[in-house]
This record gives C-alpha cells, sequence and structure tokens, in this order.
C-alpha cells in the first residue's frame, strides 16, 4: 500500500523544476563574488534569482537576502532590527504562538535586556489588534507576528498589525514561512518591513531561506566576513539552491489560485470526515486558515499512539504537542488555545500539499475512526463538541 504524506507544514517534496535548477547550476557555481567571467556568469545566476524573488514579493531586488533557512531569517531580522535601534528602545512585541525561531530570537534579545511582550490568542488562536495596541509604548522598536501559524494555520491581519506597529514607531517582521503558494505575498499590501521564507516549504531544496528587507530598514549583521547578501549575511552564496529556490517560488505563486481551490476541497473533506469520530474537535474552526491546513484534538486519544497507528496505515502526520522525558506535554500553540487537558494532549496535524490526492483523503477518512478505536482506552471520557 503506498503511503500518504500529510506533513507538508514540515517539509513538502522539492518539484522537479527546482532540482532541475540546482542541478543545472550545480555543474557551474562558481564564486559570484570573483570578477573574472566564471564569477561572472555566477553572479548573473544569482542576480536572476534575485530579480525573481523580487517580482514574487513586488519589492527591489536589493530587498532581498538569501539565507541558509527560514529560522536564520527570522533571526537575523529580529536580532538586526532589534541590535540596530538599541539606541532608540528594547521593547519588543511578539505572540505566544509563534514558532520558535521568532520565540526564541526574542528570548535571546530578552536575556540581553531587552523587554518582551508576547500576546495572547483566543480559542481560535486569533490575535486581537486592541491588544496589540495596548502593547505597544515608547521604546517599542520592533513588533514579529507571523502571517500563519505552522501548527493550526490560522492566517493573521498582518496588515493591519503593521499600521498599528508603524503608527507606534516600531518596525514589523512577519515569519511568511507557512505562505507562499497559499497567501499573497505582495510586501506592500502587507506594510511588513521584513519578511522571513524557507525554500523547503514550498517545493525548494532545504537549506536556503529568503529575507525581504525593506528599504530603508537598518539591520545588524549575525555573520561577519566579506560583503556578501548587501553586507547582512556574510559567505559565499549557495548559488545552486537559490537558483532553485527561485524557481519553487515563482511557480508557487502561479498555481495559487488553483492549488487553494483544489486543496481547500479537500481538506474540507477530511475535516468533514474527521468530525463524525466520536470526541474529534477541529482546533481553530471559526478562523481564517491556511488552505491546507487543519489541526485536529481527539479527546481521550493520545497524540503519540495515535501517530503511530497512523504511520503502521502508512499515513504521515505530526502532532500539536512534542514528547518530552517520556511525557506528552502539549506545544506552546496548543496551550495558548486554552484547550482542557484531555484534548490538549490529543492534537494532530494533517497538512496537505502539491502531491495530495482525493483518493488518498478518502482512504484517510476511513482509516482514522479505527485507529482512534484502536488506541483510545476503554475506559477513556470525552469532552462533547
Amino acid at each position: 500500500m503506498e503511503r500518504i504524506y500529510l506533513d507538508h507544514a514540515a517539509t513538502t517534496v522539492t518539484r522537479p523544476e527546482a532540482i532541475a535548477a540546482l542541478t543545472a547550476v550545480l555543474g557551474r557555481d562558481y564564486n559570484p563574488s570573483s570578477l573574472h567571467a566564471e564569477g561572472r556568469s555566477a553572479r548573473a545566476i544569482l542576480d536572476e534569482a534575485r530579480s525573481v524573488v523580487a517580482r514574487v514579493l513586488g519589492a527591489k531586488p536589493r530587498e532581498i537576502v538569501f539565507t541558509g533557512s527560514g529560522s536564520e531569517a527570522d533571526t537575523l531580522a529580529i536580532l538586526g532590527i532589534a541590535r540596530a535601534r538599541a539606541h532608540e528602545g528594547r521593547h519588543i512585541i511578539t505572540s505566544a504562538i509563534e514558532h520558535h525561531a521568532v520565540l526564541h530570537a526574542c528570548d535571546a534579545l530578552e536575556a540581553e535586556g531587552w523587554r518582551v511582550t508576547r500576546l495572547g490568542v483566543d480559542r481560535n488562536g486569533r490575535i486581537a489588534a486592541d491588544d496589540l495596541r495596548a502593547a505597544m509604548r515608547p521604546g517599542t522598536t520592533l513588533v514579529t507576528l507571523a502571517l500563519a501559524n505552522n501548527e493550526i494555520g490560522v492566517v493573521a491581519p498582518i496588515a493591519e498589525f503593521a499600521a498599528i506597529a508603524h503608527a507606534g514607531g516600531a518596525r514589523f517582521h512577519t515569519d511568511a514561512v507557512q505562505a507562499p503558494g497559499q497567501l499573497p505575498l505582495a510586501v506592500d499590501a502587507l506594510g511588513v518591513d521584513t519578511l522571513a521564507l524557507s525554500g523547503h516549504k514550498f517545493g525548494a531544496p532545504k537549506g536556503v531561506g529568503i529575507l525581504y528587507v525593506r528599504t530603508g530598514t537598518a539591520l545588524a549583521p549575525l555573520v561577519h566576513g566579506g560583503g556578501q547578501e548587501h553586507g547582512l549575511r556574510a559567505g559565499t552564496e549557495n548559488l545552486a539552491g537559490i537558483a532553485a529556490v527561485a524557481v519553487a517560488l515563482e511557480l508557487a505563486e502561479s498555481e495559487r489560485p488553483a492549488f487553494t481551490a483544489r486543496i481547500g476541497v479537500l481538506r474540507d473533506r477530511l475535516a468533514a470526515g474527521l468530525a463524525t469520530i466520536p470526541g474529534a474537535s477541529i482546533n481553530a474552526a471559526d478562523a481564517p486558515r491556511l488552505a491546507n491546513s487543519l489541526s485536529v484534538a481527539f479527546s481521550g486519544v493520545r497524540s503519540d499512539l495515535l501517530l503511530m497507528g497512523l504511520d503502521l496505515e502508512g499515513i504521515a502526520a505530526s502532532a500539536g504537542s512534542a514528547c518530552a522525558a517520556g511525557s506528552l506535554e502539549p506545544s506552546h500553540v496548543i496551550e495558548a488555545l486554552g484547550l482542557p487537558d484531555d484534548r490538549s494532549r490529543s492534537v494532530v496535524r494533517f497538512t496537505l500539499g502539491r502531491t495530495t490526492t482525493a483518493g488518498e483523503i478518502e482512504r484517510v477518512v476511513a482509516s482514522v475512526p479505527r485507529i482512534v478505536a484502536n488506541v483510545r482506552p476503554v475506559e477513556s471520557v470525552f469532552h462533547p463538541v
């Protein structure tokens, strides 16, 4: 029986077109900083990739910085802005449900003396604009909030949040790693100062990230050395990976309307099928969500046991929780939703992708009720939903 992969939020399959771009450049990936003919040829490849990414984002090529990952892009934006503006104030605002790349960058600044406000969310994972306004204060130099959450798929009103930040004199960064191919990425419409992407989330190889930096936004670099990437990210560029990420991003954007329409139907079919299972409930069901994202709590069922059952059935998914020291603890995102304990420890995330088919979804809908029944303890009591 062929396996079904429903963990595309973690990573998605590298596109054939991206592999072709990668391998084409590998044979001529000279140093773009060299002045000889080979170096100039490499520079042309780098410049073209930068121009492609800029067109997708509605940005200028000089505003595009290539990094080694989305986490690096987030960290460069957050630490870079904070340190460049330290003389203006040392207060940062983020939320309780950000990706760890953002939260840990804020933790690092907090250890260095910055004050960090972490906004809470409602039961659907939404941040209130009024909470952001109330958190703004003199000396707030940065607000960092994700465009779309990686665990529950909730989409935030980033343009509104960015306007609030700017009105208070702060810069605005967004982790948009989950957004390519699903949400518009026009940076002017979003109103952001910096925006982070990760290539392997939209069909490029791992090891390539993108950071948009609006003209006039000062960043202190994290890596020192040569003057690569406009002086913001020293080190010889990963030319083959960069060529591949540009191809993948352009394709993801061009296919976005068709992809979201098709995958949204499949996601809703999956949600409807799983909702019939006793004790099942959809997380963030009343919030705007990514078309491919479905987070489900199966009350009274340990998510690790359910994931093992799914894996044995050939279905790859992930948990909204992490195992630590032998005991299952809810993730920080699930904890922030305030779910009852028996639901917070029973969350499974299904994320669909370009390769997902209707037949696969039907197979999952048919399989999960049996798997849940097999792993749910007989004495389990679940909350009605």
